[in-house]
């Protein structure tokens, strides 16, 4: 059997990080199988989808690197086939109208709760001749469902899972309006894009005993199931906002590398030995939905900027160079021109070691881009103050030497040992003066990267410039 399976997100938001998981691991079961990963916008609610979040959606998933198969499809183009299926099934006497008003249906839920039973549809319609329906009201369509045995689900996560039939009502699948209903556009999209699998969050468990009986009822092949439990906060509460539960956007705004984000949400629920760092090769070659447990997935920020760091050190320096342009020029208020970013791919090797996102990278690159004069922390400003007249001297020592940061470092070395200076002595205020604070990537290489104009006049700069 060739596996088809999709991702059907509603476009009335953000692809949030449950959506991205759920996307996730359709991907991945699809290409470990060799199979087909399609993806449906499920837009019938009308009210509420829009095409700013359809667009939303696809840049997430782009960003992710989760190509889909084949051409979108969009639910509500699919109307038409939904009622024709509805109608065969009433054909079929497999679906009955029912005329019940909406004051019918409150009176029958009042009477079920003041008897203690639930509350349900009676099937006041289901058997009633239908010469005796009233004129001009126009029915809805409601599923024949089984009213005895149980129906059964052998879920690929939460095992097998049975509801008694007598729980399920007959269930609308076309209203009044002639729009059908939720889990009846589900069934026949699915059966025509020909899906195997259905990979999805367990909140929609309970929909699955309503789909697997619109297929039965239409002599379809039912698709296997996987219900992954959701992502709760790592304190264990359902996850909100303030736990990380935002759009996938955020996370990029945030700093975070797709690849980062991929193999974190991959190890939200599903497991290979002890592995942590998974490539997306692996990720492939290795997942099987049976892997994902029954638990809820804690998110926990700490272990994502960890991840992040990692993988931040393993990018090739070029490529972080261009990612963090654009944090830089909102930083800056202004473009970051060719040279700067050849200064920020040069240094990029002493930034990138303990930088955990895009967004720290950023601030930490600064000043291979700042304009001069440097403005200077506090701390340096002082470091300068009190080092002026040596900087002045270094600066002169310095100015023949190759400019490489080995041929630095010794010219530097030779005038402390010369003048009874500590290397740290000079090293320090040399910072300061380079990098506006005194923390940086190794000083020596800072002034390599910087070049030997720049680095003179940050240097000239900050002496004549601070604050005695």
């Amino acid at each position: 059997m060739s596996v088809t399976v999709r991702f059907a997100p509603s476009p009335t938001g953000f692809l949030h990080i449950g959506g991205a998981r759920t996307a996730l691991f359709n991907y991945l079961y699809a290409r470990h199988f060799g199979g087909t990963f399609r993806l449906r916008i499920e837009d019938t609610d009308r009210a509420r989808s829009t095409a700013e979040a359809v667009d939303a959606i696809l840049d997430g998933l782009a960003w992710l690197g989760l190509d889909h198969d084949g051409e979108i499809v969009m639910q509500s183009a699919r109307a038409p086939r939904h009622v024709e299926v509805a109608r065969h099934l009433l054909a079929a006497g497999r679906a009955y109208h029912c005329y019940c008003s909406p004051e019918e249906l409150a009176a029958m839920r009042a009477r079920q709760k003041a008897e203690g039973r639930s509350m349900r549809y009676d099937g006041t319609w289901r058997d009633r001749d239908p010469g005796e329906a009233p004129a001009n009201v126009p029915p809805v369509i409601r599923l024949k469902a089984p009213q005895s045995g149980e129906t059964v689900i052998r879920d690929h996560v939460q095992g097998e899972v049975t509801v008694a039939n007598s729980q399920l009502d007959d269930l609308i699948i076309l209203r009044a309006d002639g729009t059908p209903t939720y889990n009846f556009s589900v069934v026949v999209d699915d059966h025509d894009m020909a899906i195997t699998h259905v990979i999805r969050g367990d909140d929609h468990l309970n929909n699955a005993f309503r789909q697997t009986q619109i297929y039965r009822a239409l002599d379809w092949t039912v698709p296997e199931f996987a219900h992954v439990p959701l992502i709760h906060g790592a304190d264990g509460a359902k996850l909100s906002k303030r736990h990380g539960a935002l759009g996938v956007d955020a996370y990029r705004d945030m700093g975070y590398l797709p690849e980062a984000l991929r193999n974190y949400l991959l190890r939200l629920g599903w497991s290979h030995g002890d592995d942590e760092i998974i490539s997306s090769e692996q990720a492939i070659a290795w997942f099987d939905i049976d892997a994902v447990g029954r638990g809820p997935a804690r998110f926990d920020f700490a272990k994502l900027d960890s991840l992040n760091g990692h993988y931040i050190r393993l990018t090739d320096d070029a490529r972080l160079a261009e990612l963090i342009v654009p944090f830089l020029e909102r930083l800056l208020g202004r473009p970051v021109d060719a040279a700067g970013r050849e200064r920020l791919s040069a240094g990029m090797a002493g930034l990138k070691t303990r930088a955990k996102t895009l967004v720290e990278l950023a601030a930490n690159a600064r000043f291979y881009v700042a304009a001069r004069p440097l403005a200077l922390d506090d701390k340096a400003n002082r470091l300068v103050a009190e080092s002026g007249g040596l900087l002045s001297e270094l600066s002169s020592a310095m100015s023949t030497a190759d400019w490489s940061a080995e041929a630095l470092e010794a010219a530097v070395r030779a005038y402390a040992e010369s003048h009874g200076h500590k290397l740290g002595a000079l090293a320090q205020p040399l910072r300061a003066a380079l990098t506006g604070a005194t923390f940086s990537p190794p000083v020596f290489e800072v002034m390599a990267v910087l070049g030997r104009d720049e680095t003179l006049g940050r240097i000239a700069d900050a002496v004549g410039g601070t604050a005695m």
